[in-house]
């Protein structure tokens, strides 16, 4: 169901010499960008940030209609590419479970600029693609690498809280789950329940990975219906 890669066959719309530029960096640096991916996970399904416009784009990246049709992709796109190759890679290592003093408000989505500042767009407030989802829904992990979990935390943000205007800070999640470990599987699903919530809400996975002290940040944008 899911690419273990990101090697879609890509629709290239070479519309201006600028495109042109940015097709040869992209032949350029393919491999760096692709490999990192092949061995870590995220959240697919309420789609993470990067791994939705990743689903959205990958194959279409080069179409000027991303602009206004999805543009918080764009922006990210704009700032970094390698913030939506490289989706499987919002981690941090050794943080002990001190995620918060760590990882500051406003830099959550990024796994507080995580791997060099790879997806620091993915902290920007607007208008980000969402999931429809309802009061129970579920979570659902895709691990190339099988490194099973010692635990999930999933947080969703308190009801007037507005993603479209205001970055993301601890104080704006309510905590909503906390699971039990996993084996290590490509696919790891379960339900977590917010209820009270309409909207636009970003859900927050907390993911600590079983292989190492390796914890990945993943920011889910969902419409509460």
């Amino acid at each position: 169901m899911y690419a273990d890669t990101p090697t879609r066959r890509w629709t290239l719309r070479l519309l201006t010499p600028a495109l042109t530029a940015i097709v040869g960096l992209v032949a350029l640096f393919l491999s760096p960008w692709t490999t990192p991916a092949n061995a870590h996970g995220s959240i697919v399904e309420p789609a993470g940030r990067a791994y939705g416009c990743w689903e959205r784009w990958g194959s279409d990246h080069m179409n000027p209609a991303m602009q206004q049709q999805d543009p918080m992709c764009w922006q990210a796109w704009q700032a970094n590419p390698n913030t939506m190759w490289n989706w499987m890679s919002l981690f941090q290592e050794n943080l002990a479970g001190n995620w918060q003093s760590r990882i500051s408000d406003g830099n959550l989505c990024s796994a507080g600029d995580a791997q060099g500042g790879l997806a620091s767009s993915l902290d920007n407030p607007g208008a980000w693609t969402t999931t429809d989802v309802g009061s129970d829904f579920s979570v659902h992990l895709y691990d190339t690498a099988r490194h099973g979990a010692d635990f999930f935390e999933v947080y969703v943000t308190e009801q007037g809280y507005d993603p479209a205007t205001e970055p993301l800070g601890w104080d704006d999640l309510e905590l909503v789950e906390t699971t039990g470990s996993y084996a290590p599987a490509a696919d790891i699903e379960f339900d977590v329940s917010a209820p009270g919530r309409s909207g636009h809400h970003i859900v927050y996975t907390i993911w600590q990975a079983s292989h190492l002290d390796q914890t990945y940040f993943i920011c889910s944008d969902v419409n509460f219906t």
